[in-house]
């Protein structure tokens, strides 16, 4: 499937009014970020880490409800019951690996949401890759042409998830610091490969087997089973499965980049279940991320008994 240019996959699941304000009033789209679209309020634009209000006729753009129903029918091509089980979740994933979150009236069904109506408010979140980003970390977290066991500890909004994609694809690849290996990834929320259609629409490497939209627990066990990684690659774990399932496939021999949201070691330490991993030893290689220029800004690397390898 032949990839569009990144603007028109973000400008063609707009309403064409909306569409035409941020052509002729919004900044380049080279660095947009967000565009979020509420009933009854200003159309804002997130481009280079600075808001935007966008105007039409000298005055802020209020988004109206034929604009909101207008853009969802694009973004679910006409058939929003085709995505309910997307839309549980609270996002669609679009061509391009974009991510668009939504809100409105939810439906529960047996204590469990089963789907959102009335939808007042969108979030298109446009994804980034920065190829060779993660070119300075990979000496510190790779041995022997080996993988590391590695934690990246990193506050929200400061690019690990864009720090892990360039890390799944190099570790794929292969390269000077490491052997190319099978890498299997559990993509809980479409984040790290963005996949349409079953598709990843970013580059995760061509070693790479993504479980989409499978939770990060069961698919760590799924891929074990099934496809026999060398690698598993996870973002954002926190619940006691997570970490126990990491625990199984450290176990079984499989090599683990995972992250979680923290300011440093010792706030990853304080928390339940993975302190005690941390506190065993289990990783090998600590990365923690700060709020820098670029994406995946190193502040710190550290070894398993928490000593300094690389330091800003």
């Amino acid at each position: 499937m032949e990839r569009r240019d990144r603007k028109a996959q973000i400008l063609n699941i707009l309403a064409k009014s909306v569409r035409r304000i941020i052509e002729e009033e919004g900044p380049d789209l080279s660095g947009i970020q967000e565009i979020r679209l509420r009933t009854g309020q200003p159309l804002r634009m997130l481009h280079e880490n600075r808001e935007y209000v966008l105007p039409a006729a000298g005055q802020p753009h209020i988004v109206t409800k034929e604009e909101m129903r207008e853009t969802m029918e694009y973004i679910s091509h006409y058939s929003l019951y085709a995505y309910e089980n997307e839309l549980r979740q609270g996002f669609l994933t679009i061509e391009g690996g974009h991510r668009v979150g939504v809100a409105g009236k939810v439906i529960m069904e047996k204590e469990k949401v089963k789907n959102i109506q009335y939808i007042s408010s969108v979030n298109i979140r446009v994804s980034h890759e920065v190829l060779g980003c993660a070119d300075r970390l990979l000496p510190y977290i790779t041995k022997n042409m080996q993988v590391c066991h590695t934690l990246i500890i990193s506050p929200p909004c400061c690019g690990k998830t864009t720090l892990i994609r360039d890390l799944i694809r190099q570790i794929s690849d292969g390269n000077q610091y490491v052997k190319g290996c099978s890498v299997g990834v559990v993509d809980e929320r479409s984040e790290l490969g963005g996949c349409y259609l079953g598709i990843a629409q970013n580059h995760l490497g061509t070693r790479t087997d993504i479980l989409d939209c499978c939770p990060k627990a069961e698919g760590m066990i799924m891929l074990i089973r099934s496809m026999s990684p060398q690698v598993i690659a996870v973002d954002e774990i926190g619940t006691s499965e997570d970490i126990h399932a990491i625990e199984y496939a450290m176990q079984c021999g499989c090599k683990l980049i995972a992250s979680v949201h923290g300011l440093d070691m010792d706030e990853a330490t304080k928390k339940p279940v993975l302190g005690e991993l941390i506190r065993r030893r289990m990783f090998e290689r600590y990365v923690v991320l700060g709020n820098g220029k670029h994406p995946g800004e190193i502040r710190g690397v550290y070894d398993e008994r928490g000593s300094v390898l690389c330091r800003e």
